[in-house]
């Protein structure tokens, strides 16, 4: 069984994020996800300071089986990238919700987190997926 931390909020492309409480939110791809993936090789560096649309692709994530897009939850600009996945992309299979975060977005006026689903939801996503 995957991981499915309650505090999170998901959407059904397997992706996390965690609203930072300051008009940020912080991205990564879920426990499930990586798990699908494998052993990853590469994360792309997106561009800082791109602003993006819900649902727009902002990096690829390489793996030893496929390479996948992953995708913004939410409207915003990218403020920062995690710079450590450059060096140790290993780090998104090790810990996807802490140390291997993807993106900080600043939220764009409006950004509708409504949309997301709760850690339940997400998790009765899983299990429609067989």
């Amino acid at each position: 069984m995957s991981n499915i931390p309650d505090e999170l909020l998901y959407t059904s492309s397997h992706e996390w994020m965690a609203d930072n409480g300051d008009g940020t939110v912080t991205i990564g791809i879920t426990d499930h996800a990586q798990e699908l993936l494998g052993d990853i090789v590469f994360v792309e560096a997106p561009d800082v300071g791109r602003s993006l649309d819900a649902g727009e692709e902002y990096t690829v994530i390489e793996s030893v089986k496929a390479a996948s897009d992953s995708y913004a939850p939410v409207a915003g600009e990218i403020m920062a990238f995690n710079d450590a996945l450059e060096e140790s992309p290993e780090m998104v299979n090790e810990d996807p919700y802490i140390e291997g975060w993807i993106v900080k977005l600043k939220l764009a006026q409006d950004a509708d987190l409504s949309v997301l689903l709760s850690a339940k939801a997400y998790a009765d996503v899983i299990d429609s997926e067989g």
